[in-house]
């Protein structure tokens, strides 16, 4: 078997679906196996995915994305491992392009694609550095596209003209990245410290310190239309804490645990100083300013400043998540 194609589900079986759709319309260069993971889910999704030609593995709860995608890895098959996201359409033969890749770069123990949104603009998040004080506290889109080429996105890859085989970068996104199954076990599968966010820079991580380069192929392309799985938790706040948590994690194992009180402190001053200027545009009197957008923003800054402040004690529980041996297939 070439190659094992790993996909998590939660409460997303449409788009798990579509997903499966687009590998069997574009994928036919290899032999391959789709592996589903499901973690739980309390809608349709198992009766939905009993009817795809795939291989179901059902959790009896839901485990996190890391523990899903280690149990998927463990009972798969392929000599290369495919993890997706479930909310991602293939736009082309990316998958095999990917393993060509792969497997004419042997320095390589891992490998991202190109990303589009689901307008089809590019998702600068497809590739990025690992996590630093400076560029989380100055993470602005604009700011990024502003000065690409900074060391601190990592993302100038993104604007270099194709050709001449994969990029060497720090990290890839999760959402599609392939790995070679021996790299995957030598490092330990993802690790479960984090119940979701920051796995795939983890992953990233450690790959490049087992002496393995990351890579990224432009020229694969992937569609994803991004927070499929947790898009119910948004209005409350969820992925904005849980993803500065499990940076700050990281933070703490990778360069201790002062670096990572000091993230939290440079994030609880940045909050700061944007819910202050987000409350005077508020407050200013001019008709053109979108005053629904800047309710929602105060609220999420508002969140993350608690979250830095320790007010957030919810988010303690969501790791690290228990291992268990198998799930239900």
């Amino acid at each position: 078997m070439d190659l094992s194609i790993i996909i998590v589900n939660w409460n997303c079986a449409n788009f798990t679906r579509e997903c499966v759709r687009t590998i069997r319309a574009h994928t036919h260069t290899l032999e391959y196996e789709i592996i589903v993971v499901d973690n739980a889910s309390t809608d349709d999704s198992v009766s939905v995915l009993e009817s795809l030609d795939i291989r179901l593995i059902r959790n009896p709860e839901n485990l996190g994305f890391a523990h899903a995608n280690n149990l998927g890895a463990v009972q798969s098959s392929g000599g290369v491992l495919l993890f997706l996201n479930p909310d991602t359409e293939l736009a082309g033969p990316a998958i095999d392009r990917m393993y060509a890749t792969l497997a004419a770069s042997p320095a390589f123990g891992a490998l991202g694609c190109k990303l589009l949104n689901t307008d089809k603009t590019l998702q600068t998040s497809c590739i990025q550095s690992f996590p630093t004080i400076s560029n989380q506290v100055l993470d602005i889109e604009k700011l990024k596209l502003a000065f690409p080429n900074l060391r601190m996105w990592g993302i100038r890859a993104l604007f270099e003209k194709p050709g001449g085989g994969p990029a060497a970068v720090e990290a890839v996104s999760g959402a599609c990245v392939m790995i070679r199954r021996e790299v995957f076990e030598r490092i330990g599968q993802f690790t479960t410290e984090y119940f979701m966010y920051c796995e795939d820079i983890d992953l990233c991580y450690e790959t490049r310190r087992a002496g393995y380069l990351v890579g990224y192929d432009s020229e694969a392309v992937i569609v994803h239309h991004g927070g499929g799985s947790s898009r119910k938790k948004t209005d409350t706040g969820f992925g904005d804490i849980a993803t500065r948590e499990a940076i700050c994690k990281f933070l703490r194992k990778t360069r201790g645990n002062l670096y990572a009180q000091t993230y939290r402190g440079a994030i609880a001053v940045s909050s700061l100083l944007r819910i202050l200027a987000l409350g005077v545009a508020f407050l200013t009197p001019l008709p053109r300013i979108d005053r629904e957008y800047l309710r929602f923003a105060l609220r999420k800054w508002r969140r993350i400043l608690s979250w830095s402040l320790g007010f957030e004690k919810w988010v303690k529980r969501l790791g690290p998540v228990r291992q268990h041996r198998t799930g239900e297939i």
